[in-house]
């Protein structure tokens, strides 16, 4: 239920845009991330750094779209989310010596060291690529078509290099059970 949960903005998003036009959708979009990190606040009693990022960024990108009328505020926000996850996890590794990745999964799995910096290395490199597509659909296509990516396209790349991971640390844990 918690990650059905972790959508619940972007489908908000995603019908009103479809139902009435971008701006709505993003005001939509900020009340929406408001509520999850009210709710999440009421039920856990914190926020994880992840949300704090996000709802910080919805609400600066969000606040400027609204203000100017220019959906290219939103349409950045993306790409800034992706880069902040992605220096993060760069930043933890190299500069405080702590995987993120593995803090993630640690206790779901147990492999050397270089194959969580693998792993880490791979996600942040997943998210500048990620950050990287959204500015080109962004700005090259339609916003009919950003909003779809954004929606369908970036959910869809995330689940498949979810799973493509969780097969890659499993399959490194098997080979050593195996020795």
């Amino acid at each position: 239920m918690k990650q059905l949960a972790e959508f619940f903005p972007l489908i908000i998003f995603f019908v009103v845009y479809k139902t009435v036009d971008i701006y709505a959708a993003t005001g939509a979009l900020m009340a929406a991330t408001c509520i999850q990190m009210l709710v999440f606040w009421l039920k856990h009693k914190k926020l994880e750094k992840m949300h704090l990022v996000t709802l910080v960024l919805v609400l600066f990108f969000g606040g400027l779209t609204m203000f100017f009328q220019d959906d290219a505020f939103i349409k950045w926000k993306v790409t800034a989310v992706n880069a902040l996850f992605a220096i993060g996890l760069l930043v933890s590794r190299y500069g405080f010596n702590k995987n993120l990745i593995k803090q993630m999964l640690g206790k779901e799995m147990t492999v050397p060291n270089a194959i969580w910096d693998k792993a880490n290395l791979a996600w942040a490199a997943f998210f500048a690529i990620c950050g990287a597509l959204n500015v080109y659909v962004a700005f090259n296509m339609s916003q009919e078509v950003w909003v779809n990516f954004k929606v369908f396209g970036l959910l869809g790349m995330t689940l498949l290099f979810t799973f493509a991971t969780a097969i890659y640390l499993y399959r490194q844990q098997q080979a050593i059970e195996n020795k």
